[in-house]
């Protein structure tokens, strides 16, 4: 945490202050893929991500990035709402692609269906530009202890 001292709460941090808390920032795979966060909190995560970059061999959106960044929104929910005494990591995680997305931005917005004391568990929608649903994914993440990880 490069020299800063560790928040009581993840809840009230700007969004800027709450990436700087993180061990890797938002991470190599998240910067790579243009996934910018917009609100945080426990109970609801938006973010948005370029479908440039980020397309299959047909030019559109990939499946899989539409689900990293389910992944991305869940774990920053339920990373909130575990901190200090839990440490959040993704167990499970399905996606229905529901329409192609060719150019623009996505924007997902997590929202919480259970914030439980081991486990938390998030509805994500993912958007285009005209607020058509492209895909809809639900991740469920644990609550480990963070005494266990070093």
């Amino acid at each position: 945490m490069g020299g800063m001292t560790a928040p009581d709460s993840l809840a009230n941090l700007s969004i800027d202050d709450f990436v700087a808390q993180m061990p890797q920032g938002m991470g190599a795979l998240n910067e790579r893929m243009g996934i910018v966060l917009t609100e945080i909190s426990a109970e609801r995560v938006v973010a948005t991500m370029p479908v440039e970059g980020n397309t299959q061999p047909y030019g559109l959106l990939h499946g899989g990035a539409s689900v990293v960044l389910a992944e991305t929104l869940g774990s920053v929910g339920s990373a909130i709402h575990a901190y200090p005494e839990a440490v959040s990591v993704g167990v499970d995680i399905n996606a229905t692609h529901h329409r192609a997305a060719t150019t623009g931005t996505v924007t997902g917005v997590a929202t919480a269906i259970h914030l439980g004391r081991t486990m938390a568990s998030y509805e994500v929608v993912i958007t285009d530009e005209r607020g058509k649903r492209v895909c809809t994914s639900r991740i469920t993440c644990a609550l480990i202890p963070a005494s266990r990880i070093s």
